[in-house]
């Protein structure tokens, strides 16, 4: 059971995680493409880009973060979204373009920072709801087209809050906040790097 003194670390921490990324996490969302799929005219060349380089996240997250947190998450394997996009793509006939890594590393990382990265993608299925329902207005899909961002369907809320559960666990037990908080930041900078080229 949590104390309230546990309760208040737990939130302060989250305070502390979006306040030091968030930064980041704006100048990613004011980018041309990540406006592009929120915008009411988007096209379908617009957003199958969007799969494409969003493909290149998931692909080096899933083939190479996931691994070091086989431990840490139980529900990992039900996390993968890679072939909702490709499902995604096939329906909207784009080709993937050639694969770039989006997170480059000099060394290796520690689990902490790992888990800073996927609370960056884990979090965009949380806005990709607000995608979901634009993309069904603008382009009419209404399952097929959309699965990537359809994500977890009705489950999408109580998936994170069992993602940010483990995650904040993991911070207490381990006082490792500063290095999630750079993993995370490190995933929007690298996100915003592969999405402007």
């Amino acid at each position: 059971m949590q104390t309230n003194t546990e309760t208040i670390q737990t939130v302060n921490f989250l305070e502390q995680l979006r306040a030091d990324t968030a930064d980041s996490h704006k100048n990613l969302e004011k980018l041309p493409l990540s406006m592009s799929i929120m915008s009411p005219t988007v096209s379908a060349e617009a957003y199958a880009l969007y799969l494409n380089r969003m493909h290149d996240v998931i692909k080096n997250t899933e083939e190479n973060i996931f691994p070091l947190l086989q431990n840490i998450f139980p529900d990992l394997e039900e996390r993968r979204k890679l072939p909702l996009i490709n499902a995604d793509l096939a329906f909207l006939n784009a080709p993937k373009t050639e694969f770039k890594s989006p997170f480059v590393f000099s060394e290796k990382i520690s689990v902490p920072f790992a888990i800073g990265i996927v609370y960056v993608v884990e979090g965009s299925s949380l806005g990709g709801r607000f995608i979901l329902k634009n993309l069904q207005t603008a382009l009419g899909y209404d399952v097929e087209g959309v699965s990537y961002f359809n994500g977890y369907g009705n489950k999408t809320g109580s998936s994170w809050k069992n993602f940010l559960n483990v995650l904040t666990t993991y911070e207490e037990q381990n006082n490792v906040g500063s290095e999630i908080i750079a993993g995370a930041d490190f995933a929007f900078q690298s996100i915003h790097s592969h999405f402007s080229n």
